[in-house]
């Protein structure tokens, strides 16, 4: 089995995706690489990958003509026949765009990586394959029913169709790149499964609390060791439970205050344009009903991993009623928060067939993923939708008693499931690698540091846990602890299936079904329809729990820890036209803890849930609502903890007058995270040195990730001086005002460092600014190659826990890591009047004109009207291809 080799303390430990989830590419010679790179920028060498856009392109497969008209920012709107037509000319066009990217995510889904970059991936990739969810990806094509199958296959086809035609660095300038290091490299044909193997790549990006589950343990381990060492007594619970504190449901505001009645969802009730097949409707109800299901098999194949569950992974969402808005109308607003990159995640598209029928049922426009057919996010001529993170807890880490090639179960040892891979690698010999899987999932300890530290010593973990302490089988000293994985995204499940259900969704009960279909990522789905409707509703497999609730590991050898069912779909939060007027997701607490089932303990805190909610609120009393208040709100930059500290600094006396000019800057400040504000950088330096000093200054550091967890500490011990963390014996601070005093010195002396000594010269922008870095050949460590991919920085405002979500890491760096991906407002009433925008631009070739054109907008939040109807969509037309029949 293979190991990562990575050490460090917890308030410095990055966390798992960040260290095993980011691609480096490294290169044989750096004097050849720079020698060759500078040739890159030859003109034909950069632009013989561009794709063609006008004219007319003749394609074997295609039964009719295509049409695919781009606007000024190179956004396709294609326009087909039939349903075969208009996948095939995705696939082809995604192609054109963006084909390197789907080379590489399906590389990395598959845990092929080391295929394309070396025996340096081999690690990740064994990571990976363990995870297997490209056989996951593979029986959820098999089991799909003929029409959506159909969908995927002509998407491929026309991806396929593209790589008939170019090859090398015709297909992208990456490959030039990726040439020398590993010149046998050719793409093979895409495959149904490449696309649906994505859709768990988002699942991992969006896992839930798989890092706070394995932090609390290794956070448990380090206090026992800390208090023996001492010689003291040490209430682990206690401390958990301060520094991972319950949701203040008194302060911050749930999604579905009250939960709405409504029809059950009938079996066969499905829209008329779709007709799933009898294997997809046995995967539904098997998530629908409390009848536990076993899996066939260990998950044992390709998989993958591509996201990290950095600060500001989340999303806002809102809806509100046309009974509140100018129009009369809804709007409906929505910005995913995810990692940058570059290019963006997102592909903006639209696709329609030419008479819109049972057949051809699509009229619709959104985001879609390169690589997957549909649109994921957007809206048809009835219905509009979007999505933030569910945030319930669908991961539980399981301690597992092994011995040999067996383990316990309920009193008796019963064999592991056991798989051989190899991992092919460029320039290198094959690894073989034994993949170990038990009824929970597979064993994951032995491939990174933290699962291996856990299984190491998970005692402390499992008294915090479980119901009782836990104790190994009696008589068995031989046996060893391991670490498995119990996740819903190892599962086959029917979300490739639902973006075909959303997109065709006529009304409340049709998105419904959608939503019932979408298992993986579990997404908080919002809806306004064209009938002046809104909506929520909470979709995805969530898991009902036996006798642990999943915060910490649990006993893989008691069935009683198990899993025993789904929460039926029917019993899942619901709300339809609530009487507030509005619904708002943003990762916060979905209902109250009366609610029958346990969903999480791991919410985001509600900050952003709160402001938005109080933003709509004050507006509305002022003014009927416009679509121009929605994009307004989702640019809001207040930092609400940075405006309980400037609170609580107007009493602190600084020594220092140079520092005491810094901490007036708070007096008159907003709170709002702007890009040119000198308080926000200040109030930013400050809150990152309180932090570190209250928390990560330790003899036994605590971990200091997840700014909105801090607030909620943080904030509770501003109102209670007396508590014992605002005293550190290792930085000599004793008491609340000597530790807001030292980190106000700190800060100032930062900030000269970084923006020299005259305060109102401060910016937040330039200390939050982003660099978009290529995901691949970006972190080269190869200036002239990284130039070649990547852009800026530029400078950025909001913040973390902010409704303007743009991350950044404590400890680390002020820079932004994490962002609204897209924003996007509907507008009911019009939807040629919506507005869209996202991180970079359409096109994933660099130096294109559309690679990274919308990014200073995004940077500003100026989102642009993106033309639906016929007319708007001829009338904005900038460049029109033709796909035709060959012949």
């Amino acid at each position: 089995m293979m190991t990562d080799s990575q050490e460090s303390a917890v308030s410095t430990r990055p966390s798992l995706g960040a260290r095993i989830g980011r691609i480096s590419f490294l290169v044989v010679a750096g004097i050849v690489v720079i020698a060759v790179a500078a040739a890159f920028f030859v003109t034909w060498t950069i632009q013989r990958s561009f794709p063609q856009t006008s004219g007319t392109v003749e394609l074997d497969g295609l039964k009719a003509e295509v049409t695919v008209q781009r606007d000024d920012r190179g956004i396709p709107t294609i326009t087909a026949d039939s349903t075969d037509d208009l996948f095939y000319a995705e696939g082809f066009v995604h192609a054109q765009d963006r084909f390197f990217e789907m080379d590489f995510r399906r590389h990395v889904t598959a845990g092929r990586v080391a295929e394309m970059f070396g025996e340096s991936q081999a690690a990740t990739d064994a990571f990976l394959r363990t995870l297997g969810w490209r056989t996951v990806a593979e029986a959820e094509v098999e089991a799909m029913d003929d029409t959506t199958r159909g969908y995927y296959e002509a998407y491929a086809d026309g991806v396929n169709a593209y790589l008939a035609t170019r090859s090398g660095a015709e297909l992208s300038l990456e490959y030039a790149v990726l040439g020398i290091q590993n010149p046998d490299y050719a793409p093979e044909p895409w495959e149904p499964a490449d696309s649906v193997a994505w859709l768990k790549a988002m699942a991992w990006d969006l896992r839930g609390n798989i890092e706070d589950e394995t932090e609390r343990s290794l956070l448990a381990a380090e206090l026992k060791a800390g208090a023996d060492e001492a010689g003291e007594a040490v209430d682990t619970g206690e401390v958990l439970a301060k520094l991972y504190p319950d949701y203040p449901f008194d302060e911050n505001p749930v999604i579905v205050p009250k939960i709405s009645t409504v029809p059950a969802l009938e079996t066969g009730a499905e829209p008329a344009a779709y007709t799933p097949s009898e294997s997809d409707r046995e995967i539904q109800q098997a998530t629908t009903t409390i009848e536990w299901q076993e899996t066939a098999s260990v998950i044992e194949a390709a998989s993958e991993l591509v996201g990290d569950v950095g600060e500001g992974i989340g999303s806002n969402s809102w809806v509100v009623s046309g009974d509140l808005t100018e129009t009369g109308m809804p709007l409906l607003a929505n910005d995913p928060h995810l990692g940058a990159s570059l290019p963006s995640v997102w592909y903006q598209v639209q696709l329609k067939c030419s008479t819109v029928n049972d057949a051809c049922p699509f009229d619709v426009g959104g985001f879609s993923f390169s690589g997957l057919p549909g649109i994921v996010i957007g809206h048809n001529q009835h219905v509009a939708w979007g999505f933030t993170n569910l945030t319930t807890d669908v991961t539980d880490l399981y301690v597992e008693r092994v011995v040999g090639d067996e383990y316990w179960r309920d009193g008796a040892l019963v064999p592991l499931e056991q798989s051989i891979e190899t991992i092919k690698v460029a320039g290198g010999e094959d690894i073989e690698l034994t993949i170990r899987s038990t009824v929970h999932g597979p064993i994951i300890s032995g491939l990174t540091d933290d699962f291996t530290a856990i299984a190491d010593d998970p005692e402390p973990a499992l008294a915090e846990g479980t119901e009782a302490p836990a104790a190994p089988p009696v008589g068995q000293d031989d046996a060893e602890y391991a670490i498995s994985l119990r996740w819903t995204a190892l599962d086959p499940g029917t979300t490739a299936t639902a973006i075909f259900a959303l997109s065709t969704a006529q009304d409340f009960d049709d998105f419904r079904y959608a939503a019932s279909l979408f298992d993986v990522p579990a997404q908080n789905l919002i809806y306004a329809d064209t009938e002046g409707n809104i909506g929520y509703q909470t979709p995805g497999r969530l898991p009902i729990r036996g006798a642990g609730d999943g915060w910490m590991p649990q006993p893989g050898w008691d069935s009683s820890y198990d899993w025993t069912g789904y929460i039926p779909f029917d019993e899942l939060p619901v709300s339809y036209n609530p009487t507030s007027g509005y619904i708002v997701t943003a990762n916060n607490a979905i209902v109250t803890d009366d609610y029958a089932f346990f969903l999480s303990r791991d919410w985001d805190y509600g900050y952003r849930a709160a402001r938005i909610a109080h933003l709509i609120e004050r507006r509305a009393a002022a003014a009927p609502l416009t679509a121009q208040d929605m994009r307004d709100i989702q640019m809001d930059d207040e930092m609400w903890i940075g405006t309980q500290l400037a609170t609580a600094m107007a009493d602190v006396d600084v020594s220092r007058a140079d520092v005491q000019s810094a901490v007036d800057l708070l007096l008159p400040w907003d709170g709002q995270n702007t890009v040119s504000s000198p308080a926000a950088a200040y109030a930013n330096v400050l809150w990152s040195n309180l932090v570190q000093n209250i928390f990560g200054e330790r003899e036994h550091p605590l971990p200091i990730d997840g700014q909105g967890r801090l607030f909620t500490v943080v904030a509770d011990m501003l109102d209670d001086p007396t508590d014992p963390l605002w005293s550190n014996p290792q930085i000599d601070v004793d008491g609340m005002e000597a530790m807001l005093a030292l980190s106000a010195e700190e800060a100032y002396d930062e900030l000269v460092t970084l923006q020299g000594d005259v305060p109102t010269r401060w910016n937040w922008g330039d200390l939050h600014a982003i660099t978009l870095t290529s995901d691949t050949l970006g972190t080269s460590g190869i200036a002239p190659v990284e130039a070649l991919f990547n852009r800026g920085p530029y400078p950025v405002g909001g913040g973390a826990s902010v409704v303007n979500a743009t991350g950044w890491e404590l400890g680390v760096s002020y820079a932004t890591t994490t962002v609204p991906s897209m924003r996007m407002v509907i507008d009911l009433s019009d939807f040629d009047a919506s507005t869209w925008n996202h991180l970079t631009g359409a096109s994933g070739h660099a130096f294109h004109e559309h690679y990274t054109d919308q990014t200073a907008d995004w940077a500003v939040g100026l989102q642009q009207p993106w033309a639906y109807s016929a007319k708007a969509v001829d009338a904005s037309e900038v460049d029109t291809l033709i796909l035709s029949p060959t012949g």
